[in-house]
């Protein structure tokens, strides 16, 4: 199956709440009947960065859908930041499972995401088939999230495409150097959106105010009983390989009571990896293929 037999749709439906949300709806030229894949990026990421990885896996006879929170990619903003919660939009994502009549899947869960899948493994473990968690654990160090907050909701302020490409290497790079120049262009066009001649952030500036409890004084964000939940569960964890949310300490603990844990490190990949490499995509593909 090529690419061009893949039909890839923009959907939208109403939240609960009435708020417009958007996700992708890849979906194979033949239906299997496979078990679907669903996709959940992180804080301020949108559907774009599950592209490569939802066509690869589309390719392989799955049906795939990447979501836009609310405030990201397509989806509309709301008018009240204090509305970014992970409650909130879990309510959105099953709202959006329901209207993709999508009873259960195989999730691919990016920082955030990875976190919304913990929490949903607490709470409808039925719809779990099997997860993979994109650089995220039990335990989220806060020198991470502190460097995030240092650049979530800066405006580019830049009208060419090329200067926010420079810009976003000189602050990703040390952590990312493995990068090809294709995958800095592919990251850069999943961050930045042209608007009236000038570039603008893909998702809302004010998801700024959910690191707003992110101090110096700040301890680890600690997610075990949610972890703990996921037991039964087959997991993929992929940690990149220069990591500072996920340490490597607690990617090694991360085995302890959990039999079906697999794991994968991506070298030269910092928070978090971007699944554009070939090796990565191949192994959650062939993951899916053994759990889904």
């Amino acid at each position: 199956m090529d690419q061009h037999s893949v039909r890839r749709e923009s959907r939208f439906l109403a939240a609960p709440d009435g708020l417009r949300l958007h996700y992708v709806d890849y979906r194979p030229a033949s239906d299997s009947g496979a078990i679907p894949v669903v996709c959940l990026a992180g804080l301020t990421r949108t559907a774009l960065d599950f592209e490569a990885l939802a066509l690869a896996l589309a390719r392989r006879g799955r049906r795939v859908l990447a979501l836009d929170y609310r405030g990201r990619g397509l989806s509309d903003w709301d008018a009240d930041w204090k509305r970014y919660s992970l409650d909130v939009e879990e309510a959105d994502i099953l709202a959006t499972l329901a209207a993709a009549d999508v009873a259960s899947a195989v999730f691919v869960g990016t920082s955030r995401g990875g976190i919304h899948l913990m929490r949903l493994a607490a709470r409808q473990p039925e719809i779990l088939r099997a997860a993979v968690l994109n650089d995220i654990g039990p335990v989220i160090d806060v020198g991470g999230l502190r460097r995030i907050k240092g650049y979530v909701g800066r405006q580019p302020g830049s009208a060419s495409m090329a200067i926010a490409l420079a810009a976003l290497k000189l602050v990703a790079g040390p952590q990312f150097g493995s990068l090809t120049q294709p995958e800095w262009e592919e990251w850069a066009r999943s961050t930045f959106v042209e608007t009236d001649g000038r570039l603008q952030l893909c998702y809302d500036p004010a998801l700024s105010h959910t690191l707003d409890e992110v101090g110096p004084d700040s301890g680890p964000i600690l997610f075990h009983d949610e972890w703990e939940a996921m037991a039964a569960i087959p997991t993929l964890v992929i940690r990149g390989g220069n990591s500072d949310l996920l340490s490597v300490e607690t990617f090694a603990a991360m085995g302890d009571g959990h039999p079906l844990l697999e794991r994968l490190t991506v070298p030269g990949q910092g928070h978090a990896p971007l699944l554009l490499d070939a090796p990565t995509i191949a192994a959650i593909g062939d993951f899916v293929e053994r759990h889904g």
